[in-house]
């Protein structure tokens, strides 16, 4: 499977609460219609007082079987739709996006407490 992965910052003028509510009720919608999407993930900044803000507002992950079914997707009306109204809530001078190879990783179990 392959994930495309972007790195969403808010455009200006638009508060984190206007952001998040236009892109979860407008732009997810649009991205959730894209031809041979197998997942679709929103990774919000959650509040945390002990832990500077990274600047960026949100990562979405795609995924799709393939590059070749991820490019027609965009190619598609839906994904034409998706990317032109992505430009209404993104800054595309700082959002960056990319295929990624994804590298599941998981912890060895923790000894039982004594």
């Amino acid at each position: 499977m392959l994930k495309f992965a972007v790195v969403a910052y808010k455009r200006p003028g638009f508060t984190a609460e206007e952001f998040l509510r236009y892109f979860e009720s407008v732009h997810a919608p649009l991205a959730r219609k894209l031809p041979g999407l197998r997942k679709y993930v929103r990774n919000v900044v959650a509040p945390d007082v002990k832990r500077k803000h990274p600047g960026w507002d949100l990562i979405v992950e795609l995924y799709f079987d393939d590059r070749e079914s991820m490019e027609a997707a965009w190619a598609s009306p839906e994904g034409r739709a998706a990317t032109d109204d992505f430009r209404a809530c993104v800054d595309l001078e700082r959002t960056t996006w990319s295929v990624v190879d994804e590298h599941i990783e998981i912890a060895p179990p923790r000894p039982p407490a004594s």
